[in-house]
């Protein structure tokens, strides 16, 4: 239970360590990436678009789709510092038993890197870094959309 002196959302007690997220493996970053990642998602959505659940949807799966999240990383990897650039590639090399459906393999690993790179920012608690790349990835879905319905 969550007391209301405290935050909400918080890291794992232990996790920002450094030494813990150096032995961390990239698919286990991109486990809590996946839900800051959807958390942002949402929170964005439902502040532009007020509809029903069905148009909130659709948007939704926009943004967290394997084939935007790939361009989306492929976009911001050369602004990623070398340490989120280390993260990257731990979450997009990480062996995992999923097949992606109706998705490139290299879509869904580049996505994976994606999510890890979020869930480390997160476990080292740098909002303000994870509100930046949030903000280019919204631009980016912008210009995706628009360009899909020309």
């Amino acid at each position: 239970m969550y007391r209301d002196d405290e935050p909400f959302f918080r890291a794992v007690p232990g996790f920002a360590e450094p030494a813990a997220l150096r032995e961390m493996n990239g698919v286990t970053m991109a486990f809590i990436g996946d839900a800051v990642y959807e958390l942002l998602v949402r929170d964005h959505v439902l502040s532009v678009w007020n509809g029903r659940v069905e148009l909130l949807h659709k948007k939704t799966v926009s943004f967290s789709n394997a084939a935007f999240q790939s361009a989306a990383a492929k976009a911001l990897l050369p602004t990623l510092t070398e340490e989120e650039q280390a993260v990257f590639r731990r979450g997009r090399n990480a062996h995992t038993a999923h097949t992606p459906k109706n998705k490139t393999r290299a879509d869904y690993h580049l996505a994976t890197g994606l999510e890890a790179v979020f869930g480390y920012l997160y476990l080292t608690k740098r909002e303000q870094r994870i509100a930046s790349l949030f903000q280019a990835i919204v631009k980016m879905n912008e210009e995706y959309e628009n360009a899909k319905n020309q």
